[in-house]
């Protein structure tokens, strides 16, 4: 169903990929954080917008001590240091396009199914 046909749904940007900010400015901002963290620049995840209910650095400006530009451009140089300190390669499984295989759960389910059967066996045998 597309937003076309609810008109009073406001069509949604969060598909599209979003542009890295420039890496060494002067003065950088908390927009530039979540702009590294969504451009997909920290590997944390996909390349497209986040639309969170409040930005990175709100709580430190309401309680009166917001982050300096210095802090920034250090948090910002961890991030993306991080990411590529651990090679080119993403690291998520959703940055592959695939969930993963719960192996450890399906491990658990068969183990119970085993015990389950084995058990019946007994009882009815």
């Amino acid at each position: 169903m597309s937003n076309k046909s609810l008109p009073d749904v406001p069509p949604t940007h969060t598909i599209k990929p979003i542009d890295p900010p420039p890496a060494d400015v002067e003065k950088p901002t908390m927009a530039m954080l979540k702009a590294d963290i969504n451009s997909g620049a920290t590997g944390d995840k996909t390349e497209v917008f986040d639309p969170g209910m409040a930005m990175l650095g709100t709580c430190e400006e309401a309680a009166g001590t917001p982050l300096r530009p210095e802090q920034i451009r250090f948090a910002r140089y961890q991030e993306r240091f991080q990411r590529w300190r651990s090679g080119s390669r993403k690291t998520s499984a959703a940055h592959n396009k695939h969930d993963g295989i719960p192996t450890l759960f399906i491990g658990f389910i068969a183990a119970v199914a085993v015990i389950f059967v084995v058990g019946l066996s007994v009882v009815s045998g």
